[in-house]
């Protein structure tokens, strides 16, 4: 299933020009505040109208300005879960849930209550209202509402903005559970890089209402020429990677495509597959192996771009095995090591600067 969209629409400041297409599993579309993602998601859903342009899902048209075409929200299918839960605060959350099933076709497939309420972890909170939830609660109450109502496509509007940090923590892997389990592909609104990092297959970066990078989410966060956009300290990248091997030192052993990475332990069985963010100040470059680090994690790589900053630094992108790593180093360091395109190097990071927060499901 795939969702195409390609739309103008005249905003305060600029006018939005967007084109781009959401292949399966989660599209995040990231961007500053001001940059046009909600119009772009309510545009989608038919809670505003384009100027010109055409959306269309697994081609069905939504949306065609020239050919008069504009589909009734309640006709489009698609589960929308806003910032806030928006939960009927009179109703239990068992009521909530069932709610959503009112808007399900006859005849849709789709999980029932009880697999939902397992999937979320809503089961030992059915009979309570939402006054007695938590942030995240409502949210997943609100994730389970969308997902009764059978739809083609699911449309979130950074659901965690409004929560604290321990709660995103918490909530994340129930949204990982969605993307790997349910199958129904995402588009998913956010300004955060590390929740696009731990959750999106694909990326489409909005800037003042126009697409300036998309692709594969791996591609998208290791590009250097997106720093500016995701930020100095946000700028990394994203390797998959498998649990080989749990240690009694407590170190998990994983590998990825350019060698073997150790991190604090982590609860998941040997062969699990996961995702591990490494951001690009937490990496030192090395024109050889070192010898006598206390850093475990080294991996060989070859140069393939360098771009200077507005200040003394260097982005610096490797590539290790098929993974592309970002490294942040000063202009300095990047003369004295000669780094160029096709220069071996070794990329060295330490054990406990990659945040539990930053490994996810793959």
């Amino acid at each position: 299933m795939s969702l195409e969209v390609d739309i103008t629409r005249p905003l305060a400041g600029f006018d939005l020009r967007v084109a781009f297409e959401a292949p399966g599993g989660v599209t995040a579309l990231f961007g500053r505040s001001g940059a046009g993602k909600t119009t772009v998601i309510n545009a989608i859903a038919g809670l505003e109208r384009p100027a010109t342009g055409r959306i269309t899902l697994s081609g069905q048209t939504l949306f065609d300005a020239q050919a008069r075409v504009n589909l009734p929200v309640h006709r489009r299918r698609l589960g929308y879960v806003f910032q806030d839960g928006r939960l009927f605060p009179h109703l239990s959350v068992r009521q909530n849930l069932t709610y959503g099933q009112r808007f399900a076709p006859r005849g849709a497939t789709g999980p029932g209550l009880d697999e939902v309420a397992d999937l979320l972890g809503l089961a030992p909170l059915l009979d309570r209202r939402p006054g007695a939830l938590s942030g995240g609660e409502k949210q997943r109450v609100a994730f389970g509402r969308a997902l009764l109502a059978r739809p083609r496509m699911l449309l979130m509007d950074e659901p965690l903005a409004a929560l604290d940090a321990a709660l995103k923590e918490e909530i994340l892997p129930y949204l990982e559970r969605l993307r790997d389990q349910i199958g129904l592909p995402i588009l998913y609104v956010s300004h955060s890089v590390a929740e696009v990092a731990r959750l999106a297959t694909s990326v489409v970066v909005l800037d003042a209402g126009r697409v300036v990078r998309a692709g594969p989410a791996e591609q998208v966060l290791s590009d250097p020429t997106m720093v500016r956009q995701f930020g100095l300290r946000e700028a990394g990248a994203v390797l998959p990677a498998q649990i080989t091997r749990h240690h009694g030192d407590g170190l998990t052993e994983l590998a990825v495509s350019g060698g073997r990475l150790f991190l604090p332990e982590m609860d998941q069985p040997a062969g699990t597959h996961t995702r591990v963010r490494i951001l690009a100040h937490d990496v030192i470059v090395a024109d050889h192996a070192p010898l006598g680090l206390s850093a475990l994690n080294l991996l060989p790589g070859t140069v393939v771009t360098l771009r200077d900053g507005q200040g003394p630094g260097v982005i610096v992108q490797i590539q290790c095995g098929s993974d592309l790593l970002l490294a942040r180093i000063t202009r300095r360091s990047a003369e004295a090591l000669r780094l160029a395109p096709g220069r071996p190097v070794h990329a060295v990071i330490k054990t406990v600067s990659i945040a539990r927060t930053d490994v996810g499901a793959g």
